[in-house]
């Protein structure tokens, strides 16, 4: 049962990583790229877009959480 465990954590790892949001914002553009492609539309502009956006939202969460939060009240000018 250990390697089989080892298997699904290494695909967890793998496809979700350290930011389970970019793994459902993907997996949702999927389906809903399945979904209205078999309704006849043509949607391959949609996966494009959706990782830019996903990858935009990431890279844009990473930032505001590492810059510092009380840079507003500190003046260097002194």
């Amino acid at each position: 049962m250990s390697r089989l465990s080892a298997f699904a954590r290494f695909w967890y790892d793998f496809i979700v990583g350290d930011d389970w949001r970019v793994a459902a914002g993907v997996g949702v553009a999927i389906g809903l790229t399945a979904v209205l492609s078999s309704s006849g539309w043509s949607v391959w502009w949609l996966m494009p877009l959706a990782v830019v956006a996903t990858l935009f939202r990431s890279v844009w969460r990473a930032a505001r959480s590492a810059a510092p939060s009380s840079m507003s009240g500190r003046s260097d000018a002194t």
